[in-house]
């Protein structure tokens, strides 16, 4: 009997429920938006509660879809966002908001950390991030004491969501060892990082370590009640997100690269090597046992979506109000234009830069007689020069790969793929299923089942690749001009972000 395997993957944007079976069919996803609150500039946090119940509906939702019941789901398995803070009180209950990957209240904590980073680097082989656990636990030490005080345990997004389902407090290791709380050889946490985050009360709040196939507990009467899951169905302990879009792509070792153009600019390979400090890099667990290398930073999809609501509100009006989406208009455009087209080049840094904390978005190149849809074409461009600048880094410690298999949403947009094969000159592949970080969660479950031994095992016989895409010659030629283009400007810039951004908050007081 064929079995079937239900996943939560909540992101930073959208959080969906899917549900695979063991030959990596997909069967039904239902999907809500991440609700995020902005209770000022820079935080970027989640009602827990809410999502408490927005997830009860949506499993209920996706089950009807896929027309089982609870008696149907073999195991489940929670993929979420890394980075970012959920925590319980001494009693394992909410009493605080979560903190998204996107959070960056805490950037002045993390560049301080990371002038001393050599302090730490050979313990956990992690540079530091504003979103990061400890940075964000430290802020919170200093500014808002009484809710540090009451802190009890301490996990990660997908972490979180399991114990909703299990009511058992528990942290898989691959965000854990993302998150600058672990020591990279013995796999456990390391005290030293929190005496160097100047949060060593913490140490005793992390949760026992488990593996992403480990079982983490089992759907409770409440959680069923909620879901209509079935009391007593296995809950396995998931990946981070951009290891499963991994796994779900068969990106198991250097001769692939995974990129994830989406909410993050994500790009990654799994190596027996570490990175040194010196590349900019970060290390982590990967769910294979082998460490991810991964070069990361909040400047891909997300950066379209904020200048298609500043430049196109009239079109995507129009384009709703004719039964359709305005991606469906810029699908043909982009069908319709070469690299020739945008003489414009976009930085795309409107939530985070991959050059220097202060370094924002901008256009360079505009004149009187610049288009709206060149600059659009620029943004598209700009995205995929963005993941250039971190893939060139990464080859220089595992050599050019083969191929690139790549997952996000940019996918959506064949012509926007294509692109993405031109300017980083690699073949792309994209795989048979569309919920990637679905499918690596189904991956953990068919593991923890006992449905296939291994992760590699289960990657084989639930993926495919669907389609591929050649890099064109004349294409690469053009875009390899504007990316050349691209880092000179950047050069250009380096020692001005900073004195601009006082200008900009000076004029905010």
């Amino acid at each position: 009997m064929i079995k079937n395997f239900l996943t939560i993957d909540n992101g930073g944007t959208n959080t969906k429920v899917i549900i695979f079976n063991q030959t990596g069919q997909q069967l039904a996803v239902e999907a809500f938006p991440t609700q995020g609150i902005e209770p000022q500039s820079g935080f970027h946090e989640i009602d827990l509660k809410k999502l408490h119940d927005d997830l009860g509906n949506a499993v209920k939702a996706v089950l009807a879809k896929a027309q089982l019941t609870g008696d149907d789901i073999a195991g489940v398995a929670t993929v979420g966002h890394g980075k970012g803070l959920y925590v319980l009180d001494g009693d394992h209950q909410i009493f605080r908001n979560g903190i998204l990957s996107a959070d960056s209240r805490a950037e002045e904590y993390a560049e301080e950390f990371e002038s001393r980073v050599s302090d730490i680097y050979p313990i956990s082989k992690q540079h530091v991030m504003p979103s990061q656990a400890p940075v964000l636990l430290r802020w919170l030490k200093d500014n808002r004491p009484t809710e540090y005080g009451n802190i009890g345990a301490i996990l990660s997004n997908k972490d979180f969501i399991g114990f909703l389902l299990t009511g058992v407090v528990k942290q898989e290791i691959g965000d854990a060892s993302g998150n600058n709380f672990m020591n990279l050889e013995t796999q456990q946490y390391d005290p030293r990082l929190f005496d160097f985050f100047g949060i060593p009360e913490m140490f005793d709040k992390m949760p026992e370590l488990i593996n992403a196939t480990d079982q983490r507990g089992t759907i409770t009467a409440e959680a069923a009640a909620q879901t209509g899951l079935k009391e007593g169905t296995p809950v396995f302990g998931g990946m981070f997100d951009i290891d499963a879009c991994a796994i779900a792509t068969g990106v198991l070792d250097e001769s692939k690269f995974s990129v994830i153009a989406g909410t993050w600019n994500m790009n990654i390979f799994p190596s027996d090597k570490l990175a040194p400090q010196g590349s900019g890099l970060m290390n982590s667990i990967f769910p294979t046992g082998k460490n991810l290398i991964e070069a990361s930073s909040p400047t891909s999809a997300g950066n379209l979506a904020i200048i298609l609501k500043m430049l196109m509100t009239a079109e995507i009006r129009d384009a709703k109000d004719a039964g359709h989406s305005i991606y469906d208009n810029l699908e043909s455009f982009l069908e319709n234009t070469d690299a020739t087209f945008s003489k414009v080049i976009f930085f795309p840094f409107l939530y985070g830069s991959n050059v220097a904390p202060e370094a924002e978005g901008s256009f360079i190149g505009l004149r009187s007689n610049t288009t709206k849809s060149e600059m659009i074409r620029a943004v598209y461009e700009g995205i995929a020069f963005a993941h250039r600048y971190h893939i060139e880094t990464l080859e220089k410690v595992g050599g050019k790969p083969e191929v690139i298999r790549m997952s996000g949403g940019a996918c959506n947009s064949s012509s926007w793929v294509q692109m993405f094969a031109d300017i980083l000159d690699t073949p792309i592949e994209l795989v048979n299923a569309t919920e990637l970080g679905g499918l690596g969660g189904a991956m953990a479950s068919a593991v923890g089942t006992g449905v296939y031994e291994t992760l590699e095992e289960a990657s084989a016989a639930m993926s495919s690749v669907s389609r591929h895409y050649d890099p064109q010659a004349d294409q690469v030629k053009i875009y390899d001009a504007k990316y050349h283009a691209y880092l000179s400007f950047l050069k250009a810039m380096d020692g001005c972000w900073y004195d601009f951004k006082q200008l900009q908050d000076g004029l905010e007081c």
